[in-house]
């Protein structure tokens, strides 16, 4: 069996760290890997896998050693710059961030939704929005079956999706709460603390912020439905992990209810927690740390003909990020292997 060589760009941030944590867990055929980050961070010892590594700085010739997949998460600028170099020298580079997700010629991909996407790239695979990410795995088997008419999200997501410093504008609130001191804040314009935020990105023109645009865009093209009505508000909660969303959606076609929570149960990558008389239901704290997609209180919208409600949570970090990546390169190792058998 060929083993493989992998570099992991951005690995001391908190989706890098993640990586690390589930390429440990897996222990996929991967001979060597090389950590990259910053040269803030270079020259920084790790232990992976009971073994310590120096991680180095990124450049233009760090991919001048050939390696077969780049896990990148450092950021948009440094996948604009970067993710092309190394895609010149044969390496697959799947990418966390937003700078490739619409390009005609990249895939967008969840591999529990259109994995079939992720080999028809270019050299460069991109990993959805964390919230994109959890609602289409809920979405995908209802589409398969009565055809989404219209998807109205409203989103709840966790400090950690913001990186370190919105984990420490959350910690340095919960701080500093009983004896009221003043803090400086390092991500947010507001307190996190005791307080939603209906305000992730930057506001856009039309008066929706990029996260929500993000949503929006990422669903029509994963479920290759570029004419799918959507409408999206996405807030920041004083939530440490996991974002939960709550999904309305509107179908074409008829449902029975038991048959819909069928569907969801049946399908790869979903957890049903639906049961209100004892009142059970997804949330945060149960979904960290876990690779599934929750989901619960469903129940029938009888203000439209056919409409549901969906609560869906999933862990931002795992799933939303590092986690997804990770299983569209499996993926990948795999279908070279049957290629070549």
């Amino acid at each position: 069996m060929k083993e493989y060589k992998i570099a992991v760009v951005g690995a001391t941030g908190v989706v890098g760290e993640m990586m690390r944590r589930v390429l440990e867990e897996k222990r996929l055929p991967i001979s060597e890997y090389v950590f990259f980050a910053s040269k803030k961070s270079a020259g920084k010892k790790i232990v992976f896998m009971n073994k310590e590594y120096e991680i180095k700085e990124l450049n233009e010739n760090s991919f001048n050693d050939k390696f077969d997949f780049a896990l990148f998460s450092a950021g948009g600028e440094t996948s604009k710059k970067y993710s092309p170099i190394a895609a010149s020298k044969g390496c697959i580079v799947i990418d966390n961030s937003s700078a490739f997700r619409m390009h005609e010629d990249v895939p967008l991909v969840v591999p529990e939704v259109n994995i079939e996407d992720a080999t028809k790239h270019h050299g460069i695979i991109a990993n959805p929005n964390c919230s994109t990410i959890q609602a289409v795995v809920a979405l995908k088997p209802l589409e398969d079956k009565y055809k989404i008419k219209r998807i109205v999200y409203s989103t709840y997501q966790a400090v950690s999706g913001a990186g370190k410093h919105g984990i420490n504008d959350l910690e340095n609130g919960i701080k500093n709460s009983e004896n009221k001191n003043k803090y400086e804040l390092e991500k947010f314009k507001y307190e996190i603390f005791n307080n939603c935020l209906p305000h992730i990105d930057v506001f856009l023109d039309n008066g929706y912020t990029k996260e929500e645009e993000k949503m929006i865009n990422e669903t029509r093209k994963i479920l290759h439905r570029p004419d799918l009505r959507i409408t999206a508000t996405t807030v920041r909660v004083p939530v440490m992990n996991s974002h939960s969303e709550s999904i309305n959606i509107e179908f074409e076609n008829k449902f029975e209810d038991k048959e819909l929570v069928e569907t969801l149960k049946n399908s790869k990558g979903i957890i049903i927690q639906d049961d209100i008389k004892n009142e059970i239901y997804p949330i945060a704290t149960s979904a960290t740390g876990t690779d599934e997609v929750y989901v619960g209180r469903i129940r029938r919208d009888n203000s439209i003909e056919n409409g549901v409600n969906l609560w869906v949570v999933a862990d931002n970090i795992r799933k939303g990020a590092a986690s997804n990546a990770i299983q569209i390169m499996e993926y990948l190792m795999d279908y070279k292997l049957e290629i070549r058998g």
